[in-house]
């Protein structure tokens, strides 16, 4: 019984030690494939943040026109020249709209995959990982992730330095540090599932979701809030995607929210939304698995 015990939580322990971070860091040495230099906090951007909004924009706007008429409560609400915007996006003006609409009218629409494939000509989706005993992990599963790309996002709450997140720190193995001490909890079971799910339902605005909780659960709608399951890199498996963050712009439009898959723990007006995206180092073939910088070394 010990035995069978002991092997249990060794298990558990090659699983959970690919996202431990002080194990990561203890092995920093052995594995310098895991470092990324930048020259200073505010230069740490692969990818410029007008082209992170834009890849966002782009990707979350397919989604809200192809679930459309799903959102009648939400254009009751949205200013006259909003709702017409969408009402052209529905028209003849580009293909893409044209097949979307057809859809519609079969009473069908795309799947989320469907539409990031679509959208930016690649889809992806957790599978049992290639590394042994690493658990889930993210795989391009069609097309191609061109350079530069933003493959997924970090969900999670956003808690800032000062608040607490010690109970639902215990055994998680997926809370994410940014540069400056903000940290993302992207546990999708437990305490940390009831407090996202608590924030969320607290900013909710009428029928105006300020953030997307789909990804707690088997139907999530935005199909890049998977970047949580996205394996540390080794000596063998060199990074492909990086990690870079975002802070969401106040002109973020508010319909478009609901595909947001972050919410801060602490209800603030003031500051920003802090998003993680992650970012293509090199050209991803389908059928390739993703595999991150974990630390970035500020020099």
């Amino acid at each position: 019984m010990p035995g069978r015990l002991m092997r249990g939580l060794w298990q558990r322990w090659r699983r959970y030690r690919y996202r431990f971070v002080p194990w990561i860091a203890l092995n920093l040495s052995h594995n310098p494939r895991t470092l990324r230099y930048v020259p200073e906090e505010s230069k740490d951007k692969v990818i410029s943040d007008e082209d992170v909004l834009g890849t966002l924009l782009k990707v979350f706007q397919a989604l809200f026109v192809n679930d459309f008429s799903k959102q009648s409560d939400i254009l009751t609400v949205l200013p006259e020249p909003v709702k017409s915007k969408y009402q052209d996006l529905l028209s003849v003006q580009h293909p893409r709209v044209k097949q979307l609409e057809y859809r519609h009218q079969q009473q069908n629409t795309f799947t989320p995959e469907e539409i990031l494939y679509k959208t930016l000509g690649f889809s992806v989706a957790r599978a049992p990982s290639s590394l042994i005993s690493a658990g889930k992990g993210v795989f391009v599963t069609k097309g191609l992730v061109r350079k530069g790309a933003v493959v997924s996002m970090y969900p999670g709450t956003v808690y800032q330095k000062y608040e607490p997140i010690f109970f639902q720190s215990i055994g998680n193995p997926f809370i994410f540090r940014c540069l400056d001490g903000v940290l993302i909890d992207g546990n999708d079971k437990g305490i940390s599932k009831v407090v996202y799910r608590s924030c969320s339902g607290r900013d909710q605005l009428g029928p105006l979701k300020m953030s997307d909780s789909t990804w707690l659960t088997s139907e999530i709608h935005n199909p890049l809030a998977i970047g949580q399951y996205v394996n540390n890199c080794s000596n063998d498996r060199a990074a492909n995607v990086c990690y870079q963050e975002f802070d969401v712009p106040a002109v973020f439009p508010i319909e478009l929210k609901q595909y947001l898959p972050n919410i801060a723990y602490s209800y603030d007006k003031q500051s920003p939304l802090r998003c993680v995206i992650l970012v293509a180092l090199r050209d991803i073939e389908q059928g390739e698995e993703l595999f991150s910088n974990y630390y970035t070394i500020v020099s």
